[in-house]
């Protein structure tokens, strides 16, 4: 209750233009900066989170998305879900919403992605801003980030590391505390889709697992896309760690399918992990247990890849974002993260899932992966119950920051 009274306390001078808006009869008008890039469901995902907690917290706001991109099928998929929002993409639509909307918030990321745009709204408004759920590593922390997060009403970091590398970096924001990454929101669905795939693939609902691969650092010159050049210094390490990295998952795999008798699904979070998923999980796994596992040969969207989850008994891997969206759907999912990941992993253990966080870069982790595995998949009930507690934790963190904000906005 202190809390409570403390952050709507604190946050009322700071929305007070907006207050004074719904004062005059107004609807409140929110525009939400996000959507980094689609090679990535994870990062497609942040955007239809926080929309869906605003349109289920704040009914009653209008709400404009101002994304950096929304390619490839994205557009289509997010106006399916959202046919109301407002989206703008010119110019000239992007000053219209800077001038006629009354707050500004910045989405889920890997850091303050958008501290330009951000700057460019305190620049030319007077009008509030803030953070929902972001990293904040620490070589990250320039004079000019720390000035603009200070800048803001509310600064809401996805995981409590980044919160206190904030803090030691002098961010001073009003209200700064732990929310969970938007991401846990996303309720995009692609059933049609979904089932037609694991028909085609034997894949029953409740007896197949998820798998992730992952490199230690994105490969963008792989993704016609992104247009990126080769980095020799990346790919270097990515090479050096890829079997290191991997030879636990596939350990969990066989175990799961010799002892729990469940199916695998080799899937990708980003469009490089289709190509690895095979070399480094697939191909490498013994004869008796490739007949149990499917390698998905092909890129998904967010919509098509949470239907899917939502119909497994779990997921594991070296990825963040689909674990996220399990859990926020109640499905178990283990992470196993790295140093290059930053320090977003850790959320895992800010919502009580400390025993599915395991730490590649520490030996002793380890062997530890595949009987955690084995025992999501044996003890599916225990599983489902671990993952709905910590789906608590987030539905009650997303519910506090909403409503602080929904209090000063109606």
């Amino acid at each position: 209750m202190q809390r409570r009274k403390f952050l709507t306390t604190a946050l009322t001078p700071a929305l007070a233009p907006v207050l004074a808006q719904a004062a005059k009869g107004r609807t409140p008008k929110i525009l939400v900066r996000s959507s980094w890039q689609v090679v990535n469901i994870g990062d497609i995902a942040h955007s239809p989170g926080v929309l869906t907690l605003l349109e289920k917290h704040i009914p009653n706001a209008e709400v404009t998305l101002w994304p950096s991109s929304l390619a490839n099928g994205v557009e289509a998929m997010i106006r399916r879900r959202f046919p109301k929002l407002k989206i703008v993409l010119t110019p000239d639509e992007i000053k219209q919403a800077i001038d006629s909307n009354d707050f500004l918030l910045h989405g889920s990321g890997p850091f303050l992605v958008a501290v330009d745009d951000v700057d460019r709204w305190r620049a030319t408004t007077s009008k509030p801003y803030g953070v929902y759920g972001i990293t904040f590593p620490k070589e990250r922390a320039t004079p000019k980030v720390v000035e603009t997060l200070n800048g803001a009403r509310f600064v809401f970091f996805r995981d409590s590391v980044s919160l206190a590398t904030a803090r030691a970096a002098g961010v001073k924001a009003p209200v700064m505390e732990f929310a969970p990454d938007g991401a846990f929101a996303t309720d995009l669905r692609n059933d049609e889709a979904a089932n037609a795939f694991l028909r085609e693939h034997a894949l029953e609902p409740g007896k197949f697992l998820c798998c992730i691969p992952r490199f230690r650092m994105t490969p963008d010159w792989l993704m016609l896309s992104r247009k990126r050049p080769y980095d020799a210094e990346r790919d270097k390490r990515n090479l050096a760690m890829k079997e290191h990295d991997h030879a636990p998952l596939r350990e969990a795999i066989t175990r799961v399918v010799r002892e729990a008798h469940l199916r695998i699904l080799i899937c990708p979070e980003d469009e490089t992990q289709v190509a690895l998923g095979k070399e480094i999980l697939y191909d490498k796994l013994p004869e008796d247990v490739k007949s149990s596992v499917v390698w998905r040969d092909h890129f998904w969207l967010t919509d098509e890849a949470l239907s899917t989850y939502r119909q497994s008994a779990g997921l594991f891997g070296n990825e963040m974002h689909s674990p996220i969206m399990c859990i926020g759907h109640g499905i178990p999912a283990i992470v196993c993260r790295f140093e290059e990941q930053t320090s977003k992993g850790f959320m895992w253990r800010d919502i009580g899932l400390n025993d599915w966080l395991f730490d590649l870069d520490v030996e002793t982790d380890l062997p530890k992966i595949a009987p955690a595995v084995l025992a999501m998949a044996k003890y599916p009930v225990a599983a489902r119950r671990k993952a709905l507690k910590a789906r608590s934790v987030v539905l009650a963190r997303q519910k506090a920051t909403m409503q602080l904000l929904r209090r000063q906005i109606s």
